[in-house]
């Protein structure tokens, strides 16, 4: 496929997303932890802050990465590493509807008690498990062993196909179901929580993106648009949402991923974008001024 093919399918892309954002859809991007993707109508583009999803978008993540996207009613689903979920159904129409899929990785599903109580119907299935969200803090992961979803607070009904539901109303009661066995529960120790809940948490040095974040990487520098675009793919395609900037006046174009929280997180992904194939001297800066 051609560059100028390339570029016209990612600006229909990205496009579709600026309009759903547009149209104020009830999930939103928060923040990424590098890499991650948004699958949307057979195309993927690099997941970032800002971002409206919608019915049946699929969010992805890579190695090392995490996803918190914010539902409007003010709860947050946190992704971790090598996850995969679909958004089977989502809307707020005076009360949040949806349902989630919980492909693959680790999951956690939060309300925020500061946001005032608005109605939700709300499920979340994880492979072969569904939760009934009734409570205010669960989390979950899919494996190729078993399917998990734990109580950390509030009330939550589960079940899996061809087994009676059950409802969980007591911190940390957890029900897993084995690929090839029959679903059970149990009671989990707070310190296994506590290392349950780290693979979803974004880093507090990892390359992480927040809506209004101001710094910036910069990968590399060029006399040429063709040889930014290069790199600009490069990136995509590992999973930043790299942009193209300066080529006026004799300013050399700059490809550039923006929107880290701090200078730490900006550091942490200039680790992790040299391994990009074409980055030159990567640049980090708190300022959006082009590159001479």
């Amino acid at each position: 496929m051609s560059a100028s093919r390339v570029s016209i399918l990612l600006g229909g892309v990205l496009a579709l997303v600026a309009g759903a954002t547009a149209l104020g859809q009830p999930a939103v991007v928060e923040a990424v932890q590098y890499p991650a993707w948004l699958e949307r109508g057979g195309n993927a583009v690099p997941l970032a802050p800002g971002m409206s999803l919608q019915s049946r978008d699929q969010v992805r993540t890579g190695p090392g990465a995490r996803v918190q996207v914010r539902l409007s009613e003010g709860s947050a689903v946190k992704l971790g590493e090598n996850a995969r979920i679909v958004i089977e159904r989502m809307e707020d129409r005076g009360g949040l509807k949806g349902a989630l899929a919980v492909l693959a990785g680790a999951f956690r599903f939060t309300t925020d008690k500061l946001a005032p109580n608005r109605p939700r119907d709300l499920s979340i299935r994880v492979k072969n498990v569904t939760a009934g969200i009734r409570g205010t803090d669960l989390w979950g992961k899919s494996t190729e062993a078993r399917d998990l979803v734990c109580l950390l607070e509030g009330r939550i009904t589960v079940g899996a196909e061809g087994h009676p539901q059950v409802t969980l109303d007591q911190p940390l009661d957890f029900y897993q179901k084995p690929r090839d066995g029959a679903p059970s529960v149990a009671k989990v120790d707070p310190k296994q929580v506590e290392e349950w809940a780290r693979e979803t948490e974004i880093a507090r040095d990892g390359p992480a993106a927040r809506t209004g974040g101001t710094w910036r990487v910069v990968a590399g520098k060029f006399e040429r648009r063709d040889d930014a675009r290069v790199l600009q793919r490069n990136l995509r395609a590992a999973g930043y949402p790299a942009d193209l900037i300066g080529g006026r006046d004799g300013a050399l174009y700059a490809v550039q991923v923006a929107g880290f929280a701090g200078e730490e997180e900006a550091r942490a992904a200039m680790a992790s974008l040299r391994g990009v194939p074409g980055t030159g001297i990567l640049v980090i800066s708190e300022t959006a001024s082009l590159i001479r």
